[in-house]
């Protein structure tokens, strides 16, 4: 069977050293052009639209502007992106046969260039896709994507949905329902004895979990109940098809993460 990893964007980005043999994004040619609207946004406009502070909008302004498509100037997506879910990835530790098999199987759901695959090139932005922009056909970027990503994406197999809501909205109106697993990942909460969800926890582990399914190159629903990376289980008890769940006693993932080593 087919499988399709879907994991999201992240609002940090880091400068990599630019990768002139990256692939170009499936959806450049929109990408451009949202690129290219908000080139004409003011610090102003865009510290209003991204509800951030005046210091970090001038930096955001700075990166849009910098920001353009030329092919020696681009950087590896999946190397490229800053966040509690690529803690869990670790691509750069991953093997070249795993991040080959990532290249056909995982994609990123991102703000700005729709979706991307590992070795696409891209340069850094901050763009979530929430985020109502001022103008037409931008203002809405479910609508201004509309069914686009989603035709991007293989049209059989699973789909193992890793990204958050805000990205999910933009291909769950548009593909079989069924053919989607979106796992969950609880903590065990050492005052109630009960599991319940950690976000930090939850994004490194959907990294993490990414990682996994590179690695084994896990092909069947069944097989998916395997994971065990960070100390979770599976639990039968909390899941269901479409969400197997999985358990922590004790979160094996706080050396992953720089917010948690600090807490």
């Amino acid at each position: 069977m087919n499988i399709t990893v879907l994991i999201h964007s992240s609002k940090t980005m880091r400068s990599h050293a630019a990768a002139p043999t990256a692939t170009t994004p499936l959806l450049i040619h929109k990408a451009r052009a949202l690129a290219a609207y908000l080139q004409t946004l003011s610090t102003a406009q865009l510290q209003a639209a991204m509800h951030i502070s005046v210091p970090l909008a001038g930096k955001v302004h700075a990166t849009l502007a910098a920001w353009n498509a030329f092919p020696d100037q681009q950087s590896l997506a999946v190397d490229s992106f800053v966040g509690d879910i690529y803690s869990g990835l670790r691509a750069s530790t991953l093997s070249a046969d795993d991040r080959d098999y990532a290249q056909t199987t995982l994609r990123i759901l991102s703000g700005l260039y729709g979706v991307l695959r590992p070795y696409d090139g891209i340069r850094p932005y901050r763009l979530e896709m929430g985020y109502a922009l001022p103008d037409q056909p931008f203002s809405n970027l479910y609508t201004y994507w509309g069914p686009d990503i989603a035709a991007a994406l293989p049209t059989e197999g699973l789909v193992v949905n890793l990204s958050a809501a805000e990205y999910t909205k933009t291909i769950m109106p548009y593909i079989d329902s069924a053919r989607v697993v979106a796992p969950r990942f609880l903590t065990v909460n050492l005052q109630t004895n009960e599991p319940a969800q950690v976000i930090v926890h939850t994004k490194i582990a959907r990294g993490a979990f990414a990682r996994w399914l590179m690695m084994s190159r896990v092909s069947s629903r069944d097989s998916l109940v395997q994971f065990n990376d960070l100390n979770y289980h599976y639990d039968a008890a909390l899941s269901t098809p479409a969400e197997p769940t999985f358990v922590c006693d004790a979160f094996g993932g706080i050396g992953l993460s720089v917010r948690l080593q600090k807490a």
